[in-house]
């Protein structure tokens, strides 16, 4: 059985423990319940199988039950709070705490340094800077990132980098990237800290709103579609966003760092089945907010079918033309 610093799901860490107790012996979910102080037998199979949560006061009498002792135990206790951490401030809090006790006791956790860059924009976007600033000191990389950022905060993020080893340094001080483009692992923690950066990526485009349109390209579009069409849209983002990582790719020089946030969200509840008219018009998807002075052009083939076809949906498209 793995040492249980490897393991992020504590279910898993349960499973594997009865598995291995079974292979050398006649130990059964009836023996491992009673040493863990439940009076239902199969309670901790139902744990195992998501059928049931284990508490947070439980965990301890769990661990106990499988010679957990000190660290392990308490590190078997954090992997349970975080499971069951309502909300990201929560589950981010729990995974810190597991991190800190394992690096008090110099062990890693598996995804630590993963959920450690995806926690900020600066990680990303140093990433990309260093590389192409050869001989430049942390301030002057400071200077040329849109977003305020330190000299300190610069070395900082840098030597992270290095460490997590997204980058490695020469002995002239220069950077070069260890992975043309990076993708989020497996690992359960990993999309708590995303969601953090895609707020704040998300706050960052709204500034941008502010820059020349020579400078960037917002566009939108607000439509009723069904699950089906949901599903076929998810797969041409998808599908999108690889051939974008492809182009970026190709390159080797870097001349500005951009960021692309792909999003699609609901901005409705799902709309009562009605017949006739009514269900017509529900389904109609309507503009979105457009800001004042933007002008916005509707294609003209949408504007035939919307002509052509009232009780089809038709959408519109925001779109800033101009220089």
């Amino acid at each position: 059985m793995k040492e249980i610093i490897e393991y992020t799901d504590y279910r898993k860490f349960i499973q594997d423990y009865y598995e291995e107790r079974k292979r050398s012996s006649a130990f059964t979910w009836r023996d491992f319940a009673r040493d863990a102080g439940f009076s239902s037998a199969v309670y901790l199979k139902y744990v195992c199988e998501g059928k049931k949560n284990l508490s947070i006061n439980a965990a301890g009498s769990v661990a106990a039950a499988m010679g957990l002792v000190g660290f392990e135990q308490t590190y078997f206790v954090l992997m349970v709070s975080y499971a069951h951490a309502k909300g990201d401030e929560a589950k981010r809090a729990a995974f810190e705490d597991r991190c800190a006790l394992a690096r008090a006791h110099k062990v890693r956790v598996l995804g630590n340094e993963e959920f450690d860059y995806f926690k900020s924009w600066k990680n990303p976007v140093l990433r990309e800077i260093a590389p192409h600033m050869p001989g430049a000191k942390p301030l002057e990389m400071a200077h040329v990132c849109k977003q305020k950022i330190s000299a300190a905060e610069v070395s900082e993020t840098l030597d992270f980098l290095v460490k997590s080893g997204l980058l490695k340094k020469d002995k002239n001080g220069n950077y070069s990237q260890t992975d043309k483009s990076l993708s989020m692992g497996p690992v359960d923690a990993v999309p708590v800290a995303a969601r953090n950066m895609q707020r704040q990526m998300g706050e960052f485009a709204v500034k941008a709103l502010d820059l020349p349109l020579s400078e960037r390209d917002m566009s939108g579009v607000t439509m009723g579609i069904t699950r089906q069409a949901y599903e076929r849209i998810r797969k041409e983002i998808a599908d999108f966003r690889r051939r974008v990582v492809a182009i970026a790719s190709e390159d080797d020089e870097t001349e500005q760092v951009y960021r692309l946030n792909l999003q699609f969200f609901p901005l409705s509840e799902r709309l009562d089945k009605r017949d006739g008219e009514e269900n017509a018009e529900v389904s109609r998807c309507h503009p979105g907010f457009i800001p004042e002075s933007v002008d916005t052009k509707l294609s003209k083939m949408d504007a035939r079918n919307a002509k052509s076809a009232p009780d089809a949906t038709a959408c519109v498209m925001e779109k800033e033309i101009g220089k």
